[in-house]
């Protein structure tokens, strides 16, 4: 069975894959869903930026459910980060690669300065490939 999704890391552009993810994903043809950005609930909130990114990770996992799909499935994670920082990156790159299980899709961290709701310091949106 030809691979859905052909991750690469030319060697031209930065080795990412000790940290999880590829720099390049190659999509076969086929149905995509794109997962609006998923942000945390007002008690994961309460609780600070960690608890914010288990939270979105619980629902990124949710909208996988959904869609009959895996995290070997996702060709873009994009994830939206209030004062992005090395600590908060980190924080988001670790969760994302445990919820990932070894699956290694492309990457975009954006600092931004707010996000739609108060108090909200990340979102996290998907571009998925759909199984047959």
């Amino acid at each position: 069975m030809t691979a859905r999704i052909t991750r690469l890391n030319p060697r031209t552009l930065p080795d990412t894959t000790a940290i999880g993810y590829a720099q390049i994903s190659i999509a076969q043809p086929g149905r995509m869903a794109f997962v609006s950005g998923q942000v945390a609930d007002a008690e994961a909130v309460e609780e600070g930026f960690e608890a914010q990114v288990a939270d979105v990770m619980r629902k990124a996992g949710a909208a996988l459910e959904a869609l009959d799909a895996t995290p070997e499935d996702i060709v873009l994670a994009r994830a939206y980060v209030v004062d992005l920082d090395e600590v908060r990156l980190g924080i988001c790159v670790a969760q994302l690669n445990a919820f990932c299980k070894g699956a290694t899709p492309s990457l975009t961290g954006v600092g931004v300065a707010a996000l739609a709701g108060p108090g909200l310091l990340v979102e996290m949106e998907l571009q998925v490939l759909l199984r047959d």
